[in-house]
């Protein structure tokens, strides 16, 4: 066989390479084809929100514990309250004034008080002798001004009745003493700046003035006999004519 001849038979046909060549298209297309036909792999389902019930569940899940606290912190309230509780609560109220229900009759509050000039003064001092003790809102006000000066007016009268005045209020020693030397009052002046004897005989309470309710002294005069017994109070006393009412009573016991 001739070199031409051998070329010839080894090299394929046009047809031949047609076909060949032909044969990957028609393959590249069958695989496409075979790619639409076949059915789609499943694709994974997203994640899909969660459903109303699964979605209530979960806020009753999480919510239960905030419910629990709230029904737990609920029924704590409604405990009966500790004992330690209802005593603090009860230490906090307000005490009711005492000396309110002094009558007479009854033994004489103790008391010991500094006084206008220096030193002090307490009941014990005046044992054996009738007191008269009138309480007085504030010193070198008015009305306080004129009742202090009718009981020195009458300081011998008292003292010959067997009895001695002392005027009672919250000003501070040096306030009483100011108030003694413009007013040349003889009356011993007590100073009572922590309410102890104001509190004791009920000279201490609430008062209304120009419709404000307030704390404050009452106007008060108490009398004690010799036998260091109550023997007459008076409350919210008006002034005029007051300290000849009380040597009345003083003289009358």
């Amino acid at each position: 066989m001739s070199k031409k001849t051998r070329k010839k038979s080894s090299m394929p046909s046009s047809k031949n390479r047609k076909t060949s060549a032909a044969k990957p298209a028609a393959a590249k297309t069958a695989s496409k084809t075979a790619r639409r036909a076949a059915p789609a792999p499943a694709k994974k389902p997203a994640a899909k929100p969660a459903s109303k019930a699964a979605k209530t569940a979960t806020k009753a899940a999480a919510g239960k514990p905030a419910k629990k606290a709230k029904t737990a912190s609920a029924k704590a309230s409604h405990k009966p309250t500790s004992k330690q509780l209802i005593k603090s609560k009860l230490s906090e109220t307000p005490k009711p004034v005492a000396g309110t229900g002094l009558v007479e009759g009854a033994m004489a509050p103790a008391f010991n008080l500094p006084r206008d000039g220096g030193g002090s003064v307490s009941l014990a001092d005046y044992a054996g002798k009738k007191l008269v003790l009138f309480f007085y809102p504030r010193a070198d006000t008015p009305g306080c001004t004129r009742e202090a000066i009718d009981f020195t007016r009458l300081s011998s009268a008292f003292s010959d009745a067997g009895a001695v005045v002392l005027g009672i209020s919250a000003d501070t020693v040096k306030a009483q003493e100011s108030f003694r030397n413009k007013h040349q009052l003889s009356v011993p002046l007590i100073s009572d700046e922590q309410h102890e004897m104001l509190e004791a005989y009920g000279a201490w309470g609430e008062k209304s003035m120009y419709g404000r309710t307030f704390m404050g002294i009452i106007r008060t005069t108490v009398l004690i006999g010799s036998d260091g017994r109550i023997a007459k109070t008076w409350r919210n006393v008006r002034v005029d004519g007051h300290a000849d009412e009380v040597l009345a009573a003083v003289r009358g016991i």
